[in-house]
């Protein structure tokens, strides 16, 4: 997914109630509005290199975007509305070998009253769901994790996508890693226990996990390969 303006470059100085960012363009303070709801752990330095687009729209109250954080010398993309865009590109083009050669592609599709899906695939007359969740954590140099904030909304998901197989559908969800060169995928127990017992009864009743890593630069973000899920 390419954008559709060159980004601007700045140096961050904090991040605030959830949806602002105050950067430094050169010698002028912007507040940018922050696309990222979560905890953003461990990106949010006082300092780090981050990536702006400008939004000419008169109607915005806030002109910048934050798209991109560098830290720890890797770019991470931070724009979770991206992420589904990223990966209907990757369906698009059969980035995702596992689900290459779709019939039918479509978004946001309800499967109960309560829950909606990020994808409903159609491939030789199976139907497919797929849940798409955004990864930017990383505490080493190799390995991303989900999640970065206790998640309940994740929970459920992972069981609603259990009962979506007991009514005659596949079930996958894509854990796609904004991160430059990771290597590997775990889940952060120890941020959110609950969602880890979640997902083993998940993938112990068939649902299907696959970690994609994105290629980053200022100028695009897409799917670039599959890494390797550890479980601990």
């Amino acid at each position: 997914m390419k954008f559709t303006k060159s980004l601007i470059k700045g140096k961050l100085i904090r991040r605030y109630k959830r949806f602002f960012a105050d950067v430094k363009i050169n010698k002028k303070i912007v507040t940018a509005h922050c696309p990222n709801t979560g905890s953003m752990k461990g990106l949010i330095e006082e300092g780090n290199e981050v990536y702006l687009h400008k939004n000419d729209d008169p109607k915005r109250k806030l002109k910048y975007g934050l798209e991109i954080i560098k830290a720890n010398k890797k770019l991470v993309g931070v724009n979770t509305h991206l992420a589904n865009k990223i990966v209907n590109h990757g369906l698009e083009n059969n980035l995702i070998s596992e689900l290459k050669n779709s019939d039918t592609i479509k978004s946001e599709v309800f499967f109960d009253k309560e829950t909606r899906f990020d994808f409903l695939l159609e491939k030789n007359n199976q139907k497919i769901f797929v849940e798409v969740k955004n990864v930017t954590l990383f505490r080493d140099k190799e390995t991303a994790e989900f999640p970065d904030a206790i998640t309940s909304r994740g929970s459920k998901h992972l069981l609603t996508l259990i009962d979506a197989i007991k009514k005659g559908y596949k079930s996958y969800l894509i854990f796609l890693i904004q991160v430059q060169n990771m290597k590997k995928f775990k889940i952060a127990r120890d941020i959110d226990n609950e969602y880890y017992k979640n997902y083993l009864i998940a993938k112990n009743s068939g649902v299907n996990f696959l970690a994609y890593r994105c290629k980053i630069s200022s100028k695009e973000i897409l799917i670039e390969k599959k890494i390797k899920i550890i479980d601990e």
